[in-house]
């Protein structure tokens, strides 16, 4: 690569209006995002809402229109690269042209795709499902995240969120209500147990989406009761008669590995070379810094064998 460094390539994709040119804003005004690189802006198709000069100025990024599919070619991309040599790439891509051309066009050296952004429209998304389901759909399947706007009450996000996690199982879904708040839509219903028995029985591949729900949605889990395998961990700065309770992750490389778990107040003295079927009843309870986690309350336990897998997996609902 000759000392050259990568050149990041996003893609939001979508019909006119369903908030591409909102979601850049955001991405160029987002301290954590945008830290001054040179950003080159392709836009394919001109909406309702413009990108403002100040937020570009201060953003250090610069607009490319596109006018027609037929411009989207290696040779424009090339030149375009020559003229502004930008340190990151952002493409609004208009769906209308379909995926297969910017997928085959060849990129300059050095541009890499990086991550794929589907957005629709609440108020449109059942219409076009129905009569421009290739076209709404395409992007979609090779999407890192999905994210659905203006999702007033009447929006159905559980019945939804099924048929977009079919057409892509490992993309981020994500909701967005009127008031600008986000969701993930799962309901008690998409989860891989029963959330009404009287005790949830949280089987072992189930562990790590009961691990990431409950850390989402602590308040699903008040006052009822599950029953799951892990380790009981001492800890010596949790106060007598409490643990953690939990089992191993690898979150990304075999240089990451975490604990996942919950405090439990329960055992006094817990073996963490032996692992246990924990029965337990959930508490939320609130952090003096205002944070909501689960807290639990130790049931029954008794000693079992270790899981078939080590490592807890992150599965999707």
């Amino acid at each position: 690569m000759s000392g050259r460094n990568l050149i990041p390539v996003y893609m939001l994709a979508g019909f006119l209006e369903s908030g591409k040119t909102s979601m850049i804003r955001t991405m160029l005004t987002d301290e954590g995002f945008s830290t001054g690189q040179k950003t080159l802006i392709l836009l394919c198709e001109e909406g309702m809402e413009e990108l403002e000069d100040s937020v570009l100025k201060k953003a250090n990024a610069v607009v490319e229109p596109l006018e027609s599919a037929e411009e989207l070619t290696a040779l424009r991309l090339k030149e375009l690269n020559a003229q502004h040599k930008p340190e990151r790439v952002i493409i609004e891509y208009n769906s209308m042209w379909g995926m297969d051309r910017v997928v085959q066009v060849r990129m300059p050296p050095y541009w890499q795709w990086v991550q794929v952004i589907c957005l629709a429209d609440a108020t449109t998304f059942a219409n076009y499902m129905t009569n421009m389901s290739k076209i709404m759909t395409d992007p979609m399947k090779d999407a890192d995240l999905i994210l659905i706007n203006r999702c007033g009450p009447d929006f159905n996000k559980s019945a939804w969120r099924k048929q977009l996690r079919a057409l892509n199982p490992s993309a981020n879904l994500l909701f967005e209500n009127p008031d600008g708040s986000t969701e993930d839509g799962v309901s008690d219903e998409d989860l891989p147990y029963d959330m009404k028995a009287e005790v949830i029985d949280i089987s072992e591949e189930n562990y790590g989406i009961f691990y990431l729900d409950a850390m989402d949605h602590p308040e699903r889990y008040d006052g009822k009761k599950v029953r799951l395998v892990g380790q009981p961990y001492p800890d010596s700065s949790f106060p007598r008669g409490f643990y953690y309770f939990g089992r191993y992750a690898m979150t990304c490389c075999a240089e990451d590995v975490q604990k996942c778990g919950w405090v439990c107040q329960g055992l006094e003295k817990p073996d963490a070379r032996k692992y246990i079927s924990l029965k337990a009843a959930c508490e939320v309870v609130t952090s003096p810094e205002g944070q909501t986690a689960l807290l639990l309350h130790e049931l029954e336990t008794s000693p079992v064998r270790p899981p078939k897998e080590k490592f807890v997996t992150f599965g999707t609902v």
